[in-house]
């Protein structure tokens, strides 16, 4: 089975080793209808990372196994007529238990999502929902976390509180050993005509008054001195987090989503996607993801509910 390079994304290699020391994760595969995205589900069940249930159209999930030349005989299979069906069916699934966490097969996320948050039914939590990539970045000296990049479009301030909580949580999960929170802007000063600079001070000043917990938080901070040490001396910013963040919260869902894909497509990083704020972890991937993004987004899924079980985090359950 291919996986990351160790010379290039030892990050994932490591983060997918310790996901299979873990037992295999349940999880509901919906509306995988598409060669793509049931390879997805059955690399991850190679490697024991998953316990996959496909929920979707039989007759459209055997065909992409025809295509792919997988065999299905072992894997369950829940016949849904169609992907928003196959949504509520996983959803239902996740309700009773019976499943560990949601994958996304060939339909839209929209259409998963619109079953995860409704209000009646769905996998809402206290927290609101968010998502965030886990990002395995060539050269750089820890994977990098950032949020929110598919899910709030423009957040509110109050939004943004549990849009930092919730990362911070995943990043425990995940067992980094020290969480450093940057909140980023275009630039590093409060400036009162730009409010996501006003938004990053409140923030860390929640942070000062154990509003938000669990990590060292700074902001604003423009992306050269969240990231680089040199940078972030140049401008003679003195914080435990300029220059050393592996957490990075972003202003909006345009400037995440264009930071993700810039390291992704220019960068050479993999980025796992994965939702928070719902009972159980919902997996997103993309058709345009390689294979060891896709098992990493299972690894993640994988560490978060561990931790969700032990109330380690609040993030999910």
């Amino acid at each position: 089975m291919p996986s990351a390079s160790p010379a290039t994304h030892p990050h994932y290699d490591r983060l997918i080793a310790a996901a299979r020391a873990l037992p295999p994760l349940r999880v509901a595969v919906v509306h995988p209808a598409n060669a793509v995205s049931l390879e997805a589900a059955l690399a991850s069940a190679a490697l024991g990372l998953i316990a996959p249930t496909l929920v979707g159209p039989r007759a459209k999930i055997e065909a992409a196994a025809r295509e792919a030349n997988a065999d299905l005989s072992n894997i369950p299979i829940v016949d849904a007529p169609h992907s928003h069906a196959a949504a509520d069916a996983a959803v239902a699934m996740a309700l009773r238990g019976e499943v560990d966490a949601l994958m996304k097969g060939s339909l839209h996320t929209d259409e998963l999502m619109g079953a995860v948050v409704r209000r009646e039914g769905g996998l809402r939590t206290s927290r609101r929902v968010s998502h965030c990539f886990v990002m395995d970045i060539p050269g750089h000296a820890q994977p990098l976390i950032i949020s929110d990049a598919a899910i709030n479009i423009a957040p509110t301030l109050e939004e943004k509180v549990d849009i930092v909580q919730n990362a911070i949580d995943l990043a425990h999960a995940l067992l980094m050993p020290a969480v450093r929170v940057a909140i980023l802007s275009a630039t590093e000063t409060v400036n009162t005509k730009v409010p996501s600079t006003l938004d990053a001070a409140v923030l860390c000043k929640m942070a000062d008054r154990g509003q938000i917990t669990g990590a060292q938080l700074d902001g604003p901070l423009a992306m050269d001195n969240a990231i680089d040490a040199e940078a972030a001396r140049i401008k003679g910013i003195v914080s435990p987090v300029a220059g050393r963040a592996n957490v990075l919260i972003v202003p909006s869902l345009d400037a995440g989503n264009m930071l993700a894909k810039s390291l992704t497509f220019l960068g050479g990083a993999y980025a796992a996607g994965i939702v928070l704020g719902t009972r159980v972890p919902v997996i997103l991937t993309s058709r345009a993801d390689s294979e060891p993004a896709r098992l990493a987004s299972c690894a993640v899924a994988s560490m978060l509910a561990k931790a969700g079980r032990e109330r380690l985090i609040k993030a999910v359950g």
